[in-house]
């Protein structure tokens, strides 16, 4: 009999929380900059110019940051695995024994946990110990690589919205396109990200729509005062 196959959200979790962190951050912050800079009266090639230098700093700043931190998660993972190995190589009998408790603690009998564990580490006994004791598996494990460039690829098509609409939206509608094209833009983001994580939609929008319009409301304050003050 061929077995079910069954397909689940988690595994999704690594590439789309960098995704949707680097999207959302490429729209707020691109958005953000720009309103900034408009709203403390700069010039409709200073605004557009501040744009492009922020999607760029930002895309590389999401890359590397998002390379650093999951990197030291599977710096981690790999100091675990490598002590691990090193007591299955120094005492298999006590490793056994531990593998089997933990089994015994998620509702198997004793006699069928030791034998649960004799199986799987006489097939794997890495993999079982790092599953089942270290809650390491291959579909979760840190990837540093992929996580860098999801986030700077994300980041750039996010900022690519705000700066398509500031070069081509007129000097008098430049704040207004910018804010409303924005906030839909998260709004839209939120609802994608929930919906292909299980979530609910419209919470989820409404969160990320709520902190945008926050953000930019605070940054365009922020670029009006220092406008009216230098």
């Amino acid at each position: 009999m061929i077995p079910k196959q069954e397909h689940h959200r988690s595994g999704h979790t690594g590439w789309l929380r960098a995704a949707v962190m680097g999207a959302d951050d490429g729209i707020l912050s691109t958005a953000s900059l720009v309103l900034g800079v408009a709203a403390a009266h700069g010039t409709h090639s200073s605004v557009l110019i501040a744009g492009i230098a922020g999607l760029a700093a930002g895309a590389m700043s999401m890359a590397a940051g998002e390379y650093v931190s999951v990197h030291s998660q599977k710096d981690t993972e790999q100091s675990d695995l490598a002590k691990e190995r090193t007591e299955l190589r120094v005492d298999s009998a006590g490793e056994h024994r531990e593998l089997a408790a933990i089994y015994v603690g998620r509702g198997l009998d004793p006699a069928l946990a030791r034998q649960v564990a004799q199986q799987l580490m006489a097939r794997d006994a890495l993999g079982a110990h790092a599953r089942d004791e270290l809650g390491i598996s291959e579909a979760l494990m840190a990837r540093p690589l992929q996580a860098a460039m999801a986030s700077a690829a994300s980041f750039s098509v996010g900022a690519a919205m705000p700066l398509l609409v500031t070069a081509l939206a007129p000097d008098a509608w430049l704040i207004v396109a910018v804010s409303v094209s924005s906030l839909l833009s998260l709004a839209v983001l939120g609802t994608l990200a929930a919906s292909v994580g299980g979530a609910r939609m419209v919470p989820a929008a409404i969160r990320v729509t709520f902190w945008g319009a926050l953000a930019m409301g605070v940054t365009a304050g922020v670029g009006a005062l220092c406008g009216t003050i230098i």
